[in-house]
């Protein structure tokens, strides 16, 4: 089993079409046709999503990713129309709210990779590639790649794991000039985030965007480059051949599969809710990425 510890309850607000609850954003639809994306304060790992919250979460995910959004923005368009709270909304999406176009989503997680680390770096000690990628011996747990790569994988549904596949398997799902598109972009994008993270002392060692069509020009969506769909690495603390010190909620992770937390995460029971200093410690990281990264006090 897996999903939600405690399956929230949308805010219903009129004027807005509740469409769905994922494992952090809620998602609408105005009267406009608009999509309205609410970033809650939820955390998720090993494909729960938790019961206990880190606080202010979801707005440092939701103003980092505008930030990006402004970096990236002579490279692909985004889907962000505006940040103005719809008419009734509660005073707490204030910050983590973002009207955004409807587009056609193409249903392919567009992950790029420039450091071997997760589950590219068990592949490559299986079969020296990555998502069937060849790759030079003797890398170790986070060596940068002789050159980024592009690793798609299917979207999952709450509760279930994201797929690694082929490149040509997504050629197969999308058609080919879509496919390309997709791995064209999605690198441009990951060595103009990774330019800017290096030069404010961050590694991004991977990520994942999604995309959608607006008519024919495809278009930047969803959360962009932020700790919970990235992995960022302090610089000077980076050392190929072991785990990296990351600005994300591994200190969740490694909670929770600690003897004090006293859950085997290889049985159908939900994770406990986490302690106060776990809470802390996470959101400070969150934070100090984004600090980092804009060059901005969080308030």
């Amino acid at each position: 089993m897996s999903g939600f510890v405690e399956k929230p309850e949308p805010a219903q607000v009129p004027g807005l079409v509740h469409l769905h609850t994922g494992k952090v954003r809620e998602l609408y639809r105005d009267e406009a046709g608009d999509l309205v994306m609410v970033a809650s304060d939820r955390t998720s790992a090993y494909d729960w999503v938790l019961p206990t919250e880190i606080p202010d979460k979801g707005r440092i995910l939701t103003q980092l990713s505008l930030w990006w959004f402004d970096q990236l923005a002579d490279l692909v368009p985004n889907h962000v129309l505006s940040t103005e709270l719809p008419a009734g909304a509660p005073a707490d999406w204030a910050g983590r709210t973002l009207v955004c176009k409807s587009l056609r989503m193409v249903p392919v997680e567009c992950v790029a990779r420039g450091y071997l680390t997760g589950s590219g770096l068990a592949e490559y000690e299986e079969s020296r590639t990555v998502c069937g990628l060849a790759l030079p011996e003797g890398l170790v747990n986070g060596s940068e790649l002789p050159a980024p790569i592009f690793t798609p994988a299917t979207k999952a549904a709450v509760g279930d794991h994201d797929e690694n596949v082929s490149y040509e398997e997504v050629a197969r799902q999308v058609g080919a000039e879509t496919a390309a598109e997709l791995r064209r972009t999605t690198l441009d994008v990951y060595g103009r985030a990774r330019d800017i993270a290096r030069e404010r002392g961050i590694v991004l060692a991977d990520t994942k965007f999604e995309f959608g069509y607006e008519d024919e020009t495809l278009v930047l969506a969803d959360e962009v480059l932020t700790p919970d769909s990235s992995r960022f690495w302090p610089a000077d603390r980076w050392q190929p051949g072991r785990a990296q010190p990351s600005y994300d909620k591994q200190f969740v992770r490694d909670w929770l599969t600690s003897a004090e937390s006293g859950w085997d995460r290889t049985s159908e029971q939900p994770p406990p809710a986490l302690p106060q200093e776990i809470v802390e410690a996470t959101r400070a990281k969150y934070v100090e990425a984004y600090e980092l990264l804009t060059g901005t006090a969080w308030n």
